[in-house]
């Protein structure tokens, strides 16, 4: 990262939970809207019914790639950002979405994050990659143009529609 932190990447593995439970106790109210486009409550995102479906994925369908470190304090593992590839059934499409804890932000993770993200989809052989990004979420917006993913906001609406074509 910026900070000169390593972090590790890779898929996402049931034996996550736990992390994700510590993951999601460092997001913002705000972090939480802007990447799920409405409020979930902490016990919401934390359920285990919820956290079993994140952990547990079908890999033929969708990918998730978590940022891991060493807590600099505890030296115990922690995930510091997960990204999300979704397939879309039928047709050569995939839904992205990508959060980074918010005492690193601005580190550059969430970028190389979607990076990744596109490298899966395009092995994947998806034929593109969309998201739906809140309008004032410009940093996820900057992000996703520094891709090549072309941006539009229907008249009217708050979210702002990414594409990228592969």
């Amino acid at each position: 990262m910026k900070n000169g932190s390593e972090v590790l990447i890779r898929p996402i593995r049931p034996e996550d939970e736990p992390m994700l439970v510590q993951f999601h106790q460092t997001l913002s109210d705000r972090s939480v809207y802007l990447r799920y486009l409405h409020m979930l409550k902490l016990s919401q995102r934390v359920s285990h019914e919820r956290l079993t479906r994140i952990c547990f994925i079908d890999y033929d369908r969708e990918m998730a790639l978590v940022a891991e470190r060493k807590n600099p304090e505890t030296n115990q593992p922690e995930i510091l950002g997960v990204g999300r590839l979704r397939k879309t059934q039928g047709i050569k499409e995939a839904e992205f979405a990508v959060i980074v804890s918010d005492s690193i932000q601005g580190q550059g993770l969430g970028s190389e994050l979607l990076s990744r993200i596109v490298e899966v989809a395009r092995q994947e052989k998806v034929g593109r990659v969309v998201a739906d990004i809140l309008s004032d979420n410009l940093n996820m917006q900057r992000t996703a143009q520094k891709f090549g993913f072309k941006l539009q906001q229907p008249p009217g609406e708050d979210v702002v529609k990414a594409e990228l074509e592969l």
